[in-house]
């Protein structure tokens, strides 16, 4: 290896926790992501000098490759994911909240998992039919049907009033600007996916685990003068609503397992925000809302 291959080695542990993170969603065993992850490298390495010099951008062939391996797996008969990835040390809210995952994951289709996790971890989306061998038309279809059909699935996991009550903590912990109060409110694994639609300078990829899915939240509604985060009815349970003056400039919806947030959704595009903003979304609003955050 000349210097002109030299990697920074944040950079290489980052890669490798990415391609991790995405065998263990598509296959819901961290050991069994491990090996996949080795055998992607494996082949990095199997190819040729010529070969990888070749290869633009590592990151995406080795992600790439590490979905065709998860798809062959799950095709073996006999694959299942139900009951793993719980981890050592891990708490029960937490262990509850992976198994809710995993047992949703698993009972989508190969086509529509794959769909979801290629796309939750930001892959693009010519990457991702080409893995899943569909058109991207076809898979943002599915993502989308996944999607929906994982939300279902969490919002089952947990009573009305108990979302209702996680809910209204966030809020509070986003009001006070309370950092650790926010991230005991998240699971350990949790994930944000903030949609700017491309129309609003918003993270372009999801964020995960409760420290960094915290800072994010609490970066994205910083106390400003003229800002202010109620909650509000979201997708039929309650969510958060920030606005910049009257206007509606963020609408958040949580997915809560147990007592803990599992996925949080921020909606930022403005073409989306439309709806909310003609019908006035305040006339509906809880009493909670505080002026000045």
């Amino acid at each position: 290896m000349d210097q002109g291959d030299a990697v920074p080695i944040a950079e290489l542990w980052e890669e490798r926790r990415f391609l991790l993170d995405v065998a263990r969603w598509m296959l819901g065993d961290p050991g069994a992501a491990e090996s996949v992850v080795d055998e992607a490298y494996h082949r990095w390495y199997g190819l040729s000098d010529a070969a990888r010099r070749q290869v633009t951008v590592p990151r995406s062939w080795l992600a790439k490759t590490v979905g065709g391996i998860c798809l062959g797996r799950l095709a073996l008969p006999g694959w299942g994911a139900v009951g793993h990835g719980e981890g050592h040390g891990a708490r029960p809210s937490e262990v509850e909240a992976g198994r809710v995952v995993l047992n949703a994951l698993e009972s989508l289709s190969t086509a529509e998992r794959a769909a979801f996790v290629f796309r939750a971890f930001g892959m693009a989306p010519g990457t991702v039919a080409d893995i899943v061998g569909r058109s991207e038309p076809e898979l943002a279809e599915l993502a989308d049907r996944a999607r929906k059909w994982l939300r279902l699935q969490r919002t089952r996991s947990t009573t009305p009033q108990q979302h209702d009550a996680v809910a209204r903590a966030v809020r509070r912990a986003c009001v006070t600007e309370d950092g650790e109060l926010l991230t005991s409110l998240l699971c350990s694994d949790v994930t944000a996916f903030f949609d700017g639609g491309g129309k609003v300078r918003a993270l372009t990829g999801p964020v995960h685990g409760s420290r960094p899915v915290a800072d994010s939240v609490l970066t994205l509604l910083a106390r400003r003068p003229r800002t202010t985060l109620a909650t509000h009815s979201v997708n039929g349970r309650t969510g958060l609503v920030a606005r910049y003056g009257r206007q509606v400039a963020a609408v958040i919806s949580l997915d809560v397992a147990n007592d803990r947030v599992a996925q949080v959704w921020v909606m930022l595009n403005p073409d989306k925000l439309r709806s909310w903003n003609q019908s006035r979304a305040d006339g509906g609003a809880d009493s909670d809302e505080s002026p000045g955050q």
